[in-house]
This record gives structure tokens, C-alpha cells and sequence, in this order.
């Protein structure tokens, strides 16, 4: 695998006629890279639809079933990665990749047995989870989902952005959206700061009144990502205070929230399948 940045640096000493055709060759390579997740965009224009007042979405399912040859496809696609390429992406491509990685492989693990299936913890034992299943062939290993999440996507810190919980999707409907579109290197910043805006102001899954706040469960699971520091973060509440002005949080909250003064409860998980009805 060509190392483009190495090969740029390289090329400033060569012929007109060579950097024009190492300009094509990083052209192509870097339309590839492009076009990776273009089946995927496909499937979730097509099959999966905001509600809500676009707070959530439900998945077309059927719909999915019936184009499972492109599903698979781009996951066989997927897996034609391997390490030394992932590694050689900037951090956003890298991320994008498993982003959309965990939220492809999720919608096959629920068509295994759709429509047969209330939650995606129907496909769970009483040993063992859904997401623990090692299934998935990605960057030179079998992986299961947490894998996915929590060794590639959340391990060591390595991408620092909380965010990325309101990304993957867990297949339930008190999953923040699956996005109607692939993630990408160039729009991830813009992504992730719009699906977490989306999921905050679900006031049927967080909420906030002058003393207290009632959150989604997701902030209990995984409370210590959300104090590493996130654009100077180190606390929920300041966490929270970040999207003060897409909340419409008063002043009298946001002081509660400075002073850590504000009351935190957790709501219960709604783990029914988000499915079209």
C-alpha cells in the first residue's frame, strides 16, 4: 500500500511528467477511499426514515432484507480492509470506517432472524450477549460488536470524543438515530455535533428542569467518557453545558450545572426494536 504523505514529500524533487501521474494515481486511490461507503449510503437513503420530529429514525427492516445481496456486499467490502491501509488513514476516515463498520454490521445481525425478533437482545443467550457474538471479519480478525465499540472505537482513548456514542446505533429505540447517511472523513465533525444535538434535545429520553436532570441511560453506561477532557470537559454537567444554547438551558440551570449542583437520574433503556410500523 502506497504511503501517500511519504510519497508527496518524495515527489517535490521529480519530473513534470511523474508528478502528474502520481497525482492521478492519488487521485484514484483517494476516490476509492471515497466510494467505500457509497452502498451503504445507498441502503440507508432508501431504508431507514427520521421520526421524532427527527430526534430518532426507524429502519425499513423488510426493505433491508430485500437488498441483503448489497448489505453484503459492502460488508465483504469492508473486510477487504486491512490493518496496514486502516492504519495509514487520518484519524476521521479511520473512525467514519468503524462507525459505519459497527452500524452495517448491527442491521446483518438483526436480519438473521428478522422478522422474528422483538429486540436485538433476542439474538443474546443467557451466557452471552448479541454483542459479544464473533461474527464479523474486519481489519484481519473475526470481531464481535463490542469489539468493534470498545476495543477499535473507544479503546485507550485513541479518537477522545465522547460523541461518538450518539453514532453507533444499538438497533433499539432508545438508541440515539441510526443516520440516514454513511459517515465520512470530510462531514464527521459535522456529524457527530448534529447527531448528539439530535439526541440531547429528545425530551422523551433526556430531560431537564431548574434542579435536576434526567438522562439516557447511555450517560450512566459510559459516564467516564464524557470526563476525559472533551473541548475541556471533565464532568457530565460540563459535558452538557457545551449544547447549553441547542437545550435552551436557563441561567439558573446552567448555574446549576457549573456549580455540579444539579440532581442526575437515569432513565430506563427502551430496548424495542427500531423497526419501521
Amino acid at each position: 500500500m502506497i504511503n501517500l504523505n511519504k510519497a508527496l514529500l518524495r515527489a517535490k524533487s521529480l519530473p513534470l511528467a511523474v508528478l502528474l501521474l502520481l497525482s492521478t494515481v492519488f487521485s484514484a486511490v483517494s476516490t476509492a477511499q471515497e466510494t467505500l461507503h457509497q452502498p451503504w449510503q445507498a441502503l440507508l437513503t432508501q431504508h431507514v426514515s427520521p421520526i421524532n420530529d427527527d430526534h430518532s429514525s426507524q429502519v425499513n427492516y423488510a426493505g433491508m432484507k430485500n437488498d441483503h445481496a448489497k448489505l453484503s456486499a459492502y460488508l465483504t467490502a469492508l473486510g477487504k480492509i486491512d490493518q496496514q491501509t486502516f492504519e495509514q488513514w487520518p484519524a476521521p476516515k479511520q473512525l467514519s470506517f468503524l462507525i459505519n463498520a459497527y452500524n452495517a454490521w448491527t442491521v446483518e445481525l438483526i436480519l438473521t432472524a428478522y422478522p422474528d425478533i422483538k429486540s436485538i437482545k433476542d439474538l443474546g443467550s443467557f451466557f452471552s450477549s448479541p454483542w459479544s457474538k464473533q461474527f464479523i471479519p474486519l481489519l484481519g480478525e473475526t470481531r464481535s460488536l463490542d469489539n468493534i465499540e470498545h476495543e477499535l472505537i473507544r479503546g485507550d482513548n485513541k479518537y477522545a470524543d465522547p460523541r461518538i456514542h450518539f453514532a453507533v446505533n444499538c438497533a433499539s429505540i432508545g438508541c440515539p438515530a441510526l443516520r440516514e447517511e454513511a459517515y465520512s472523513a470530510d462531514k464527521l465533525e459535522q456529524q457527530l455535533s448534529e447527531q448528539t444535538i439530535r439526541f440531547l434535545t429528545d425530551k422523551s429520553r433526556n430531560r431537564f428542569t431548574e434542579d435536576a436532570m434526567e438522562l439516557s441511560a447511555i450517560f450512566k453506561w459510559y459516564g467516564d467518557d464524557f470526563t476525559q477532557g472533551f473541548r475541556g470537559s471533565n464532568s457530565l454537567s460540563a459535558f452538557v453545558l457545551l449544547y447549553r444554547e441547542a437545550l435552551n438551558l436557563t441561567p439558573a440551570q446552567q448555574a446549576g450545572l457549573k456549580s455540579e449542583d444539579m440532581a442526575t437520574n437515569f432513565l430506563n433503556y427502551d430496548w424495542a426494536l427500531n423497526a419501521a410500523r
